[in-house]
């Protein structure tokens, strides 16, 4: 298990409230970006090969053998293995890299149907800083490695990705690549096969029972909003600067292009009782198991005024804590901090699982993935929850797997947030404003989705003039 940085915030006084409010809205959604041409091979070699070891040494190169340049931010690795006991957790760590271990990345995954030979993975990913690769180069040599958190000797002559005899680098058809969220090589074990895709036709009400709205109102007082389970946050509290206010009007509605987009503008001028917030969430705690999704632009730099404040914009289910540290609580976020903050300097996002948390003293149990880049524009976000995972992707691509542990025991709301942690990152009485916007929402009740599925669905829905269904029942 993985902790977020001590300082985290408490959702504990989060409340069910009244409506929405103004801003400027930034324009239209971009299209999801196409798929990169090309084709990449993975190369490995063992760097430990011994049936147990005190780490497993999985070393790569990937070479473009297409005919396009490809960036290394598209491709994704996986290197499948055999968990020694249920609740082991393990590490990551880059030894050596030609593109700089800082250009790589490592997340752990667990697999929904686990095999005799694998039930977790490690996903080796790229930051853009790793730049891209000619038709015919490689990346040269990138020394991995990781190890059971505990460092007790681990098991991996039982692993599906590795070969022992493996000493010097050859094609390697048992990692998988992904080349912008299709996999281009390797042969995956059984528990990470796909799944067929939806039919793109199917009515709105088939397929799982569906809420899905596209934010086509116009305004915060606009009747419709509350008629269809929504309230906009007006009640005093946290997370966030205190002093702050949550203020519906700072919640708006346009169309540009012909596209409905909800706005949240949080705001400040560097003192609690100038800074207000923004919340839209549902009034119904009733989604649990299934597909959520939702494509939201966040932003590095402010609306107007000067930069440089901790807000932190958000998409997250989520239900109330009962008491601290109560075994039944559940919350799984995406916070992008562009500004950084909760010990971070620059830009991370966050995807955080959680079972439970004490607010005084702090302290939590969760699971959380990050990147440590800019994302700034629009971006696909899609988490997936089932009895043996929560799941999370980016952009179509997976962003991190958590652990059954952090399964939720109740259902929860839907939320869209943003606010500042604090006002030490921006210490300026210039008055500022960022902007967080959302194009549509969507949840399918107990179907586990992929990315190119809530596509087609979302597609399905729009193409047939749906711009809100709300098909879940209460629980």
């Amino acid at each position: 298990m993985s902790t977020p940085p001590t300082g985290r915030r408490t959702r504990a006084a989060l409340a069910l409230a009244a409506l929405l409010g103004s801003a400027a809205l930034a324009g239209l959604p971009a299209a999801p970006a196409a798929a990169a041409e090309g084709a990449v091979t993975v190369q490995y070699r063992t760097g430990s090969g011994g049936a147990t070891a005190d780490q497993s040494e999985p070393w790569f190169k990937v070479r473009n053998t297409g005919s396009s340049p490809v960036q290394l931010s598209q491709v994704r690795i996986r290197y499948y293995f055999k968990a020694d006991a249920p609740g082991v957790s393990y590490r990551f760590a880059c030894s050596w890299a030609v593109r700089g271990c800082s250009s790589v990345t490592g997340t752990f995954g667990t697999l929904a149907h686990p095999t005799a030979t694998a039930d977790r993975y490690l996903e080796i990913g790229f930051t853009p800083t790793a730049g891209s690769l000619a038709p015919g180069a490689d990346t040269g040599d990138m020394q991995l490695r990781f190890h059971r958190s505990d460092w007790q000797t681990l098991r991996q002559s039982d692993d599906y990705s590795f070969g022992g005899d493996r000493t010097s680098y050859t094609d390697w058809h048992k990692v998988t690549a992904q080349l912008a969220g299709a996999t281009v090589w390797g042969t995956a074990p059984e528990g990470d096969a796909p799944t067929d895709p939806t039919d793109p036709t199917d009515p709105p009400g088939e397929g799982g029972q569906t809420l899905f709205d596209d934010f086509a109102y116009t305004s915060h007082t606009d009747p419709a909003l509350s008629a269809h389970g929504w309230s906009v946050r007006a009640n005093p509290g946290g997370p966030g600067v205190p002093g702050a206010t949550w203020d519906p009007s700072q919640v708006t509605f346009a169309s540009p292009g012909g596209t409905s987009v909800m706005n949240l503008r949080t705001s400040t001028a560097g003192t609690g009782a100038s800074t207000t917030h923004t919340e839209v969430l549902t009034r119904a705690t009733k989604f649990k198991n299934g597909t959520y999704a939702a494509r939201v632009r966040f932003s590095d730099a402010p609306a107007y005024g000067p930069d440089g404040d901790r807000v932190v914009q958000t998409f997250f289910t989520i239900n109330d804590l009962r008491a601290p540290m109560a075994d039944d609580y559940a919350e799984y976020d995406f916070e992008y901090l562009p500004n950084g903050g909760w010990g971070e300097p620059s830009h991370i996002l966050y995807t955080t699982s959680w079972e439970t948390y004490d607010p005084d003293p702090w302290q939590a149990v969760n699971q959380h993935s990050e990147s440590r880049q800019s994302f700034a524009g629009w971006h696909d976000l899609v988490v997936t929850i089932d009895d043996s995972a929560i799941t999370y992707y980016v952009d179509g691509r997976h962003f991190g797997t958590h652990d059954a542990a952090y399964l939720p025991e109740r259902p929860m709301s839907i939320n869209f947030n943003q606010w500042l942690i604090d006002l030490v990152g921006q210490t300026s009485t210039t008055p500022r404003a960022y902007d967080q916007q959302v194009d549509y929402v969507l949840h399918v009740k107990d179907q586990v989705l992929t990315p190119a599925q809530v596509a087609a669905r979302i597609q399905a829905l729009r193409g047939a003039g749906t711009s809100f269904v709300d098909e879940v029942p209460a629980p």
